[in-house]
């Protein structure tokens, strides 16, 4: 399929909000969740940065492979990057402002990534929810990640419900409680087919899944899927395989396939970020700022990740394709094709 088709998606499609009605609920959704997410974890808002300098190690790489937004800043006379996310930064930050054992920072992120691929889940404009939160050491545990992840799905179906109240057409889909699943046995269970095969067939089943150990070489030699080696811990073992850290995923109403949410994680030790540097051939990347604060020991021990917004919206208001949460940029063909399907990009 290339790129120009809209996934998964076949018929002539039918919004449950125009759009005047659909801008509106994005603005419900919005408010209603990081309010009630700021509560759950024990958050406070902070400014995030759009840009940050080149050559820290900060900007977040996500895959090691995507190019950032690179520009000179003429009065500053240095390079600075727009942001990819903001995992590493906000691990700074909790070490600025002192953030205590318990509490935790979120902002709105707003990135650019010009590598990405587009389609109806995939815009060079990412808007996210980045949070994080100061952990002690007997927290770096899978269970205290599955009671995170429990929190934040709980947000979730409250604004489905919350949303139902203010929007009668659309009513709530997510089941009562999230499954947790190990990418090891996903792999063990479903050996035939493809990461994302995996995916559509466990969100198939169970509505709502966190898929743990995302990074980590399976049995096949590959992960599930790709991680950057120098926030999330995806090499410590646990009871049921490697990772702590993992991806919430939903099975999404109008498409009829999984979707992820949010990518979140118990962040690395200087130990763990050792090991994944030697791993992924990134070891040079120990004198970079970032890493050298790590390496020191001098950064809270911390659990975080991002939840995106144009995601949860689209998932919440059934829509097809991301460009009708978002103003995109968009291929002619792409919109082309949407308009005869029915699907009115913003």
């Amino acid at each position: 399929m290339s790129r120009q088709e809209i996934p998964f998606y076949t018929g002539i499609y039918q919004p449950l909000l125009d759009i005047k009605n659909t801008e509106k609920a994005i603005k419900s959704i919005k408010d209603f969740f990081q309010v009630n997410l700021a509560e759950a974890l024990n958050l406070t808002r902070v400014t995030a940065p759009i840009a940050v300098e080149s050559g820290t190690g900060i900007n977040d790489d996500l895959n090691g492979v995507e190019n950032p937004v690179r520009f000179h800043v003429k009065s500053a006379d240095t390079t600075v990057e727009i942001v990819q996310s903001l995992a590493k930064w906000k691990r700074l930050t909790l070490d600025e402002l002192k953030i205590p054992v318990g509490s935790g920072i979120y902002t709105d992120m707003n990135a650019i990534r010009p590598d990405e691929t587009l389609d109806a889940l995939h815009s060079i404009y990412v808007d996210q929810w980045d949070w994080e939160r100061v952990i002690s050491p007997g927290e770096r545990s899978l269970d205290f990640l599955k009671s995170i992840v429990r929190k934040i799905y709980d947000v979730m179906r409250r604004t489905e419900w919350f949303l139902q109240a203010n929007f009668p057409g659309i009513s709530p889909t997510l089941p009562p409680e999230i499954t947790f699943i190990h990418s090891e046995e996903c792999e063990e269970k479903y050996p035939d087919l493809t990461p994302k095969e995996r995916e559509d067939v466990l969100c198939k089943e169970y509505g709502a899944v966190f898929l743990v150990g995302i990074g980590a070489p399976l049995k096949n030699g590959k992960p599930h899927d790709g991680r950057a080696p120098d926030y999330d811990d995806w090499i410590t073992p646990t009871e049921f395989g490697r990772g702590l850290n993992g991806d919430i995923l939903c099975q999404h109403p109008v498409l009829n396939r999984s979707f992820e949410i949010s990518s979140m994680g118990i962040r690395v030790t200087p130990a763990s970020l050792e090991k994944q540097l030697e791993i992924t051939g990134l070891c040079q990347r120990r004198n970079l700022y970032f890493h050298q604060r790590l390496l020191n020991g001098e950064l809270p021990l911390s659990i975080g990740g991002g939840i995106g917004q144009s995601r949860l919206c689209m998932l919440f208001l059934r829509k097809a394709h991301i460009g009708e949460i978002q103003v995109g940029v968009w291929p002619s063909d792409m919109i082309e094709s949407c308009r005869k399907k029915n699907i009115i990009l913003l």
